[in-house]
């Protein structure tokens, strides 16, 4: 939708504006730093409601309609200064009633903090997510009042102050409302003969389950992010981060209950946040479990199935009864190929920052990502330009032993090896192992070709492409083969 992504370009664009505003009216320059002590060593426990934190309606007077109201609240909080509101000050400062008001903001944090207020927005949030935290006991009030204004709705993820694990100032507005970018329920699909309109180097995301073949183009999904439908019998949600570069499949269903997703409008160190419609909890996309709400710490975690980033000629050639998505939407949409987010794509800046850069590679250069839910502290993140240069490449995930397969494409499949160790493989359906055996390729599983004892399928195992910053931004330990 075109309009949903201008609004989150201009999120960007006055996020960064209120504060050049603010800086070119004043010189702060003319003030001597005198950060409190308590700011820098400020302990990451939640306050308690009697702690000595300035009342949650003074925040709230900050983002209201009110300047005058606004500035006596400022003066309070200072005058009552304690290290809570640092977070609820910088999270009021784009939003706030008006430039003087955003000149303030920036006074107080000025005199109490060692804030690089220097930097665009996105630096001064950096400096807050490197800082130890003292958390107000209303963050989470103060968060619906200040989101709600941008969408009703949004209140209903923050209220009650929800169980978090993720830090309540790490949840940013994404520049859209809830399901703002509509995901597709249901999409109408055809047969490949008549997608006349993709192109042989168009880049697809292929799944099959269960003898069910399904192609969505790339360029459809960056405009809705999420596709809700069943494939081979399975309940399922595609979840596409276009910021993160990160189209994940999951079985929507967990112990007898599907959960239905959505697009909540929030991002987490630039990866979407989904939503679920049931209890309104916030999820991880690239984890799919529940961060914020109800469904926090209730053992629920989506399944992974596997997905394939290819092209359409690679996946026509091996699938010719494959079935595509239409571009019939319901949606009016310009699904040119590379028309949507073509600026973001074209370069190696982020549109929103995360707590830190990892060099190993650029921001942007994509990965074959895998995780282990029996080892989820070991992610793993593979460089597809080393796997382009490899056709095959074994690695261990955990006890997990595995086996990646790249064709001329450069579309990665992983399989669970185990003990065998392929030699070879030709790019197309046969690998041979190290001691002679062929073994046929498909989406599921190798499959032994011919042998005279009873082998066992080696079976496939998800994985997924995602952009090098979005990948390590959520998991920090990951482990890099490059």
């Amino acid at each position: 939708m075109r309009i949903a992504l201008s609004t989150r370009h201009f999120s960007r664009t006055r996020f960064r504006g209120l504060v050049f505003i603010a800086l070119a009216l004043i010189s702060l320059h003319d003030f001597v730093a005198t950060p409190a002590s308590a700011s820098t060593t400020a302990t990451a426990q939640t306050m308690s409601a009697t702690a000595s934190a300035p009342a949650i309606a003074l925040f709230n007077a900050l983002v209201g309609n009110d300047e005058a109201e606004a500035l006596a609240a400022l003066e309070k909080i200072e005058r009552d200064w304690h290290p809570s509101a640092i977070s609820l000050l910088v999270d009021a400062l784009p939003f706030s009633a008006s430039v003087k008001t955003s000149e303030a903001i920036l006074f107080v944090l000025k005199r109490n903090t060692d804030a690089p207020l220097h930097l665009p927005m996105n630096g001064i949030y950096e400096w807050l997510w490197s800082r130890e935290r003292a958390v107000h006991p209303h963050y989470a009030a103060f968060k619906a009042a200040l989101l709600g204004q941008i969408d009703p709705r949004f209140r209903e993820h923050f209220a009650g102050a929800p169980t978090s694990l993720i830090r309540y100032d790490e949840i940013r507005w994404g520049g859209v409302r809830r399901d703002g970018i509509p995901p597709l329920k249901n999409p109408k699909m055809i047969p490949a003969a008549e997608a006349k309109w993709l192109a042989d180097d168009h880049i697809i995301f292929g799944v099959a389950l269960n003898g069910d073949v399904r192609a969505y183009p790339k360029r459809i999904l960056a405009w809705h992010e999420m596709f809700k439908d069943r494939i081979g019998g399975v309940d399922v949600a595609g979840v596409y981060c276009t910021l993160c570069g990160a189209l994940v499949i999951y079985d929507v269903a967990h112990a007898g209950v599907n959960h239905e997703l959505g697009t909540s409008g929030f991002l987490y160190r630039s990866n979407k946040l989904m939503y679920d419609h049931g209890t309104k909890s916030l999820w991880s996309t690239l984890e799919g479990t529940p961060v914020l709400g109800p469904l926090v710490n209730k053992g629920i975690a989506l399944t992974p199935l596997h997905v394939v980033t290819t092209t359409w000629k690679e996946w026509r050639s091996r699938h010719p009864n494959t079935t595509v998505l239409s571009l019939d939407t319901g949606h009016e949409r310009d699904y040119g190929e590379g028309v949507a987010y073509r600026e973001y794509f074209s370069n190696d800046k982020l549109m929103f920052n995360v707590p830190r850069i990892d060099t190993r590679l650029r921001n942007k250069d994509e990965v074959l990502a895998l995780r282990n839910a029996a080892a989820p502290h070991e992610p793993l993140a593979i460089s597809a330009a080393f796997l382009a240069k490899r056709p095959v490449h074994h690695v261990n995930l955990g006890t997990r032993q595995l086996v990646v397969l790249t064709d001329a494409s450069g579309a990665n499949r992983v399989y669970q090896s185990g003990a065998v160790r392929f030699a070879s493989f030709d790019g197309k359906s046969t690998a041979v192992d190290t001691v002679g055996k062929r073994w046929k390729l498909d989406e599921a599983q190798l499959t032994p070709v011919s042998e005279t004892t009873a082998a066992r399928a080696l079976p496939r195992a998800a994985a997924h492409r995602a952009f090098w910053f979005g990948w390590v931004a959520q998991f920090p330990n990951t482990r890099l083969v490059k």
